[in-house]
């Protein structure tokens, strides 16, 4: 039964989400950084200005110096993902954009966004090379208060629809924001937060998964996460998130 009334709230909620983000594409619009108009959401310039990705660890995306395979944490602990790429940093004006498309109710963000993730060295590949694509679920509560699930529309913007199972990867309890706890903590947080669909959980064996979300902190969510996939028998585990705290 709540299995069932999250598939009809979170379809429901995302098809106005949709619908909102394709009518706000087609009004002109001026670059929210310069204010060059008429422009996209996010002007070449700027784009071009502002976007850099550093080295990172490839299985944790923080950034590490040149020539360092991986950073020592994902050395000393091994982590349950077989890549992670990240975007850009959470820093200005990413992080700005970022906050008017989750907590300002402005789900137009998502395809400016979803093309900046691409844009990230081995994005597009990682996208081909998945089977499946699940993005992070919200809680049912996270979701009536936002109104969408960011890292749905991202996902939808990414050109892959068929790989896309937003059904797979459910949210089984709300949680209290993770934005103030430290890594153990978040993980004792997330603790049964997520489950895969227990009649759909043979879809994963042997299928190469990428998991797909807005930002990654400490990695805790995609380390529970990763987790579950695992368990259901996925072969790979990968994941692409828009922006990486450092």
């Amino acid at each position: 039964m709540l299995i069932t009334s999250l598939r009809g709230i979170s379809g429901r909620l995302a098809s106005v989400a949709a619908s909102a983000t394709a009518l706000w594409q087609r009004v002109p619009s001026q670059c929210a950084l310069c204010r060059r108009w008429p422009a996209e959401r996010i002007c070449a310039d700027c784009t071009a200005h502002f976007f850099s990705n550093p080295h990172r660890c490839p299985t944790c995306a923080i950034p590490v110096p040149e020539g360092v395979s991986h950073c020592g944490e994902c050395l000393r602990h091994p982590p349950m993902l077989d890549a992670c790429i990240a975007a850009v940093d959470y820093a200005y004006p990413w992080s700005t954009l970022i906050t008017q498309f989750k907590f300002q109710h402005d789900p137009g963000w998502a395809a400016p966004l979803a093309e900046l993730l691409l844009r990230a060295p081995n994005a597009a590949a990682l996208v081909r090379h998945a089977e499946l694509i699940l993005p992070i679920p919200l809680s049912r509560q996270r979701l009536a208060e936002r109104g969408f699930n960011q890292a749905l529309l991202l996902a939808r913007h990414m050109g892959a629809s068929g790989k896309l199972r937003p059904d797979l990867l459910l949210r089984t309890r709300h949680t209290e924001a993770q934005s103030s706890l430290r890594r153990e903590q978040r993980l004792r947080n997330l603790d049964s937060a997520f489950e895969i669909h227990p009649r759909k959980r043979s879809t994963l064996h042997n299928r190469r998964v990428l998991l797909i979300d807005d930002v990654m902190t400490t990695g805790a969510t995609l380390h529970c996460t990763a987790q579950r996939v695992r368990a259901a028998g996925a072969r790979e585990v990968s994941a692409l998130v828009l922006a990486r705290t450092t």
